[in-house]
């Protein structure tokens, strides 16, 4: 089946990476880049935006008592290991075409982040991984995706949950009677407070017009399945 987009940028929480007892989890790894590869050689061009939720949250800086913008940097810090760990699992995978460009350059391991250069990237076939959030404190990672995807040109940004399928009424691991939503519009998302994306992020996409798919990234081959629209989803438009 055809591609339902010709390029995307895909946001995934590094707590996808997580194993048990430690931040990384090998055979995640390789299933998520095993995925990303086999789209990249159908022809999808591929952006991805890695949290770092698997080695940083605000809980541990709070109870740190750290200043709010010291954290948020550690953060960024913990995103480009990611980007790191996932363009080596790409390597070892036996596919070359792949860049990590970070908003934090870091010369000896990143490419400093130009848009112009990721656009060219793409269309020459590699996967880019944007690290270092938007190298600013106070923004999400969610926001950073949602600058790189409009950035790049992105047809969609695809936001891969964890155990969730799609965007729901209200909390449905709270709430056993929360209603699905296969479609909904960027301003249904900001005025009911529908927790896909912090509101920055959101707002953004929504001044965009950016189409965002929200789907489970847990599953035999999800990532594959939704880009070739066979897998249950909630697309924002």
């Amino acid at each position: 089946m055809e591609l339902k987009y010709k390029r995307i940028l895909l946001k995934m929480s590094g707590e996808a990476f997580k194993a048990n007892n430690d931040i990384y989890d090998k055979s995640k790894l390789a299933n998520f880049a095993s995925q990303v590869i086999a789209l990249a050689k159908e022809g999808l061009q591929i952006g991805i935006v890695i949290g770092g939720g698997n080695i940083w949250r605000g809980k541990l800086a709070d109870t740190l008592e750290l200043d709010r913008v010291d954290a948020d940097y550690m953060g960024m810090l913990a995103t480009i290991m990611n980007a790191l760990a996932f363009e080596a699992t790409i390597h070892k995978l036996g596919y070359d075409k792949v860049v990590v460009y970070s908003a934090l350059e870091i010369k000896t391991v990143t490419s400093a982040y130009n848009y112009r250069f990721a656009r060219e990237k793409l269309d020459a076939g590699y996967i880019t991984i944007f690290a270092g959030g938007t190298g600013f404190s106070y923004f999400t990672t969610d926001t950073g995706a949602t600058i790189r995807a409009i950035e790049i040109q992105a047809d969609a940004l695809l936001m891969a949950k964890n155990g969730t399928k799609g965007v729901y009424d209200s909390d449905p691991n709270t709430n056993k009677d929360a209603k699905f939503l296969a479609e909904i519009s960027h301003l249904e998302v900001l005025q009911r407070d529908l927790k896909v994306m912090d509101g920055t992020a959101a707002a953004l996409a929504r001044d965009a017009a950016v189409t965002i798919e929200v789907f489970d990234m847990n599953g035999d081959d999800n990532l594959i399945k939704v880009l070739h629209n066979e897998l249950e989803s909630t697309i924002i438009k």
